[in-house]
């Protein structure tokens, strides 16, 4: 399982994020202040650290310089406009940044896309009887391979890695297409019907008027 570090020094904020990214099946520990992040760096295993800025004994820049020691990716968390301290963050080794206050579904997108870029994923997931192999992108199901073309598989692991969470359309399109959704068209909509065809999963994959798909367990 994918192991996250929040560091963040706000409780409400800190609980927050963990309720979300736990329903999203990932593992979270939270550090209040940057001496316990530094201190649990060096002693445990993470995937990822979402890291607040401004903290009490360390902040968030000398944190950063222990988590890439050892090489586990960063999202800093900014308050809205401190372009400065985001520049400095990704100038220093941050794969991303998040603005506060932020949407949980953007949180969520930001999240899977750096673990995706830096090869943190899963390298297996298993739903109902199918399993997917992350490492040479293969899904079966009932042992037998299932023929999906790139974007169903993109939609497949968007669909389990977020279980049971609203998924608007413009997130669909923006993790799987990687562009800007205009609202014209059909095309998550089609996606997603033959995602559901091929892999028998209609009665788990349904629509939420006005809104998008939920995946249910």
């Amino acid at each position: 399982m994918i192991r996250i570090l929040i560091v963040e020094d706000e409780e409400p904020i800190a609980n927050l994020i963990r309720m979300n990214l736990t329903r999203a099946g990932y593992q979270c520990e939270i550090a209040p202040d940057g001496e316990l992040a530094a201190d649990r760096i060096e002693n445990q295993s993470y995937d990822l650290i979402l890291l607040d800025i401004m903290l009490p004994k360390l902040d968030g820049y000398e944190v950063l310089e222990y988590a890439m020691a050892v090489d586990i990716p960063v999202i800093f968390l900014t308050a809205m406009g401190e372009t400065s301290q985001k520049v400095k963050g990704l100038k220093l080794g941050a794969e991303d940044y998040i603005a506060k206050p932020f949407e949980i579904q953007e949180l969520l997108a930001r999240v899977e896309a750096v673990l995706r870029r830096c090869r943190k994923t899963d390298r297996r997931l298993h739903f109902l009887d199918i399993d997917i192999d992350t490492d040479s992108r293969t899904v079966q199901k009932q042992g037998k391979p299932v023929d999906l073309t790139v974007k169903e598989y993109e939609l497949l692991l968007l669909f389990l890695r977020n279980k049971n969470r609203a998924l608007y359309r413009e997130v669909i399109y923006e993790n799987v297409w990687g562009g800007e959704y205009s609202g014209v068209g059909r095309t998550v909509d089609l996606h997603v019907q033959r995602l559901k065809k091929k892999l028998g999963l209609e009665d788990h994959i349904t629509a939420i008027y006005k809104v998008g798909y939920r995946l249910t367990v």
